[in-house]
């Protein structure tokens, strides 16, 4: 979730907002243990990190988003925020499980600081609060 100066809170609170809804109909996914839900928060530096393996319940994850804050920073460091779902997030030791496959959805008002840094070679959806 792109929590830098461009975003706004007022945007930021939308995207909350849409992770909080989408979090809530895939619910009882999440209190089975079929789907697990991690979220990053990023900016200049990678922020707020909820790792898939710390709310197994979709209560205890909704509370975990609702106290998410807007930090307001200048950049947008998209390379970051990836990177950090990466080499910290998608491990074992953050509960990615190997035979499950990832979907990583990045929320963001528009372009990475780094464009080239934000490459990646492997699918990512993105959605812009942009228009």
């Amino acid at each position: 979730m792109d929590e830098s100066g461009s975003m706004g809170r007022v945007n930021f609170d939308l995207i909350k907002n849409f992770v909080t809804q989408m979090v809530d109909r895939i619910g009882f996914l999440i209190d089975y243990g079929i789907v697990r839900v991690g979220v990053v928060t990023y900016a200049e530096t990678v922020g707020t990190t909820i790792n898939l393996n710390e709310h197994n319940s979709t209560i205890s994850l909704l509370s975990a988003i609702s106290q998410l804050t807007y930090a307001r920073t200048t950049e947008t460091n998209t390379h970051l925020a990836l990177a950090h779902v990466r080499t910290k997030m998608l491990t074992q030791q953050a509960g990615d499980r190997r035979e499950t496959p990832n979907i990583v959805i990045v929320l963001t008002d528009g372009q990475s600081t780094d464009e080239t840094a934000t490459e990646v070679g492997t699918t990512f959806y993105i959605f812009s609060t942009a228009y």
